[in-house]
Parts: C-alpha cells; sequence; structure tokens
C-alpha cells in the first residue's frame, strides 16, 4: 500500500500528540518507501484547504525532535464536522490522492473518522489514533496524554498539600475533564498516606452537592486543620445541570463560540470561592484552576506516555493497511498492547471513570482506584513528610 498517507491532529494538544505523528510518518517510510506523507494543517481543516506540510520531505533528526515537543505541531481544530462537512473533507482527500487518512485525537475525531468511513464505500482507510488527558475513550485501559497530564496534576497536589501543612487552610484545584473523573483522581496517585491530601476527590461520575461540599470541607477541616480538594471542572449537580451553572447567573456565564458553557473559565473558580466564603467564614482558602497547564507541560513528559504514544503511531500504519480502523492501547494483565478495534466500538462514545474507583460513602479514591493510577502514574519524587 504505497501511495498517499494524510496525517491529522484533532481536539487539545497534548504533551505527547506529536510522538503519534512522528511515529507513523517514521513507520511509513519503512514500510512504503516513496510513499507520500502529508499533514494537514489545522486538523480538517486543512484537508477542507488544501492546507498541508510534506512531511516525507522533514529530514528524521527534526521530525524526532518534533516528537518530543509538546503542543500539536500541525495545529489542531475545534470542528466536529456533521455529514455535509465530511463530504467535503472527503473531496479535500480525494483531490490529494490519499488513500489513506491517519487523524489522532478523541472522541470527536473518531466521531469524523466514522462519518467518513461511511461515505467513502472503502476507497480510502480512515485510521482513529487514540489521544486525549481525559483518558476516556472506550476499548482504551488508558491513552496517549493522560500519563504525562496526570504526572502534573499528581505532583502539583502533593506540592500543595506540602504548602497547607505550613500553613494550613482550604486549597480548591479544579481539573480539566468534562464528562470523566480519570484526571483529577490522578490528584492522588502521589499521597504521602491517608491522611495527606487531597483529601476530597469530586469527580464527574457522581452528583455534586454545594451543601454537603461545605459539609465535607468542615469536617476534614476539624480533623486535619487543612483541607486539599480536587474538583472536576464537569461536575454537575443531581440534575445533570454543570455545577458553574447552578452558582452562576445565566446572564454572567462564559461562553464558547458554540454558545457552551465555558468549564474552565474563571466562574467556578470563583463561584466555589464565593461558596466557601459564606460556609465557612473566615476560613481561609484558595481556589485555582489547572486549566490548560496539566495537558502539554513541557517538564512533566512521561517517558511511558511519549513512547506509547509513538507506537501507536506505527501501528496506526498497519491499521491502514488493513482497511482502517480505530487503535487502542490495552491492558492484558502485565503491559500494555496495541489493538485494532472497530471504529463504531469508539465513535462518538464516552468511557466515564468505573464506580468502584471511589469509596462508596466518601469522596475520596478507593483501592481500585488507586491501584489503577498507582500502575500508570507511580511514585517519581521521593519526599519527606514534615513534622506538621
Amino acid at each position: 500500500m504505497a501511495g498517499t498517507f494524510v496525517i491529522a491532529q484533532g481536539g487539545g494538544p497534548t504533551a505527547v500528540i506529536n510522538q503519534t505523528v512522528v511515529g507513523a510518518t517514521l513507520e511509513i517510510r519503512k514500510r512504503h518507501p516513496g510513499a507520500k506523507v502529508l499533514g494537514s494543517i489545522h486538523g480538517v481543516r486543512g484537508i477542507r484547504d488544501g492546507n498541508y506540510v510534506d512531511l516525507s520531505a522533514i529530514p528524521e533528526d527534526r521530525l524526532r525532535l518534533i516528537a518530543g515537543t509538546p503542543s500539536a505541531a500541525l495545529g489542531s481544530t475545534r470542528d466536529k464536522p456533521d455529514a455535509a462537512y465530511c463530504e467535503v473533507i472527503l473531496k479535500g482527500l480525494q483531490k490529494a490522492g490519499a488513500d489513506a487518512f491517519i487523524y489522532i485525537g478523541g472522541n470527536d475525531t473518531s466521531g469524523t473518522q466514522q462519518i467518513l468511513t461511511d461515505a467513502a464505500g472503502g476507497k480510502i482507510a480512515f485510521v482513529h489514533a487514540p489521544k486525549t488527558i481525559d483518558n476516556d475513550l472506550e476499548e482504551n485501559d488508558h491513552t496517549p496524554g493522560f500519563i504525562s497530564a496526570a504526572e502534573f496534576v499528581a505532583g502539583a497536589f502533593l506540592s500543595v498539600d506540602l504548602d497547607f501543612r505550613a500553613l494550613p487552610g482550604i486549597y480548591v484545584g479544579i481539573v480539566m475533564g468534562r464528562h470523566a473523573g480519570f484526571l483529577t483522581a490522578a490528584a492522588a496517585a502521589w499521597q504521602l498516606d491517608p491522611d495527606s491530601g487531597p483529601h476530597l476527590v469530586y469527580v464527574p461520575e457522581r452528583p455534586f452537592s454545594a451543601a454537603g461540599f461545605i459539609d465535607d470541607v468542615r469536617a476534614t477541616l476539624d480533623r486535619h486543620k487543612r483541607c486539599i480538594v480536587a474538583v472536576s471542572e464537569g461536575v454537575s449537580t443531581a440534575d445533570g445541570k454543570a455545577l458553574v451553572e447552578s452558582l452562576v447567573p445565566a446572564d454572567k456565564l462564559e461562553r464558547d463560540q458554540h454558545g457552551n458553557v465555558k468549564l474552565s473559565g474563571s466562574d467556578l473558580p470563583a463561584a466555589l470561592e464565593r461558596a466557601l466564603a459564606e460556609g465557612l467564614p473566615g476560613k481561609r482558602a484558595r481556589v485555582d484552576a489547572l486549566g490548560y497547564m496539566p495537558r502539554g507541560y513541557v517538564g512533566a513528559i512521561s517517558a511511558v506516555d511519549a513512547q506509547e504514544a509513538f507506537d501507536a503511531g506505527a501501528f496506526a500504519v498497519g491499521v491502514a493497511e488493513q482497511g482502517g480502523g480505530s487503535v487502542a492501547l490495552q491492558y492484558d494483565g502485565s503491559k500494555t498492547v496495541l489493538k485494532k478495534v472497530p471504529l463504531k466500538n469508539v465513535a462518538g462514545k464516552t468511557r466515564h471513570m468505573p464506580d468502584d474507583f471511589m469509596k462508596p460513602d466518601a469522596n475520596q479514591l478507593s483501592d481500585a482506584g488507586m491501584a489503577y493510577l498507582k500502575r500508570l502514574v507511580p511514585e517519581k519524587y521521593k519526599v519527606g513528610k514534615p513534622f506538621v
């Protein structure tokens, strides 16, 4: 299968998504000498506009340097193509002479590949290569990008817990994750012991009660004299409404270009600070949104994550040779293995954190949840437990 391969990146950048681009590019060079490899600029927009970089012409040493660089070297897009947009993309691929299209991304990206597969009728091989710090793709044990982001989050909360031992108070860190709580749960991966922070973890899989939150924080303060809290940006109330919508007047909410409420804006931190000030007056409290920092921090690139992302790109070439599908990272009980799975098993679906990863009667990680995190995000730094 020589010819032309098109590669694109979709959704949020990560610390290792460029590894997947380079893994695929170098594997194509090895298996299909003379094949053209086109990198689409800004995801499917590049295909629509005929805007490509010829990855075939880039020297390997430069590619490998790019592989180890965070962000999305080809540029990305938040476009969610419908059937009509996919027809435009398909025409663009045909114009480029594409034999295969490898699209690296998460849920929406896999959905695009499914629509294109159905429309093309087997004339082009469509491959979805996984990427998401949310770790929420079906068929996957974990996804490229998650481990590096999880290391950032784990290190941030270990550091904050040490800080608040010296000057006790309340700290709330808001972590990315609209529908799945894996990244927020990673805040507990490097806990020194059960008495250390984060003392409370709130994930989208469980309804959030503002009154219950205040009660939890108060009880933790009574016990530990400080309270470290990890909250997912996507937590919602019992009626399914995003927490920020319950705390902020509708006319004051920040919204994106599609009219969706911004979960990572300034509204939620400010609302939680107000709730703490009203519910626990006089207590020192700080609320921060970690924002985009975890997903592409240059100081927290996991070697394991980088290698898995690279391997996923190389594996995607074989999936293209087989006619297309989705690349999945699965766990066989001892190691991570790459598998080809049907696009329909992944496309547009969300994998949620298992319920048994949380204690049934507390907003804390269970033994099962901690075991999963420690397998993927093992302790990286040895620190001494303070005297206070």
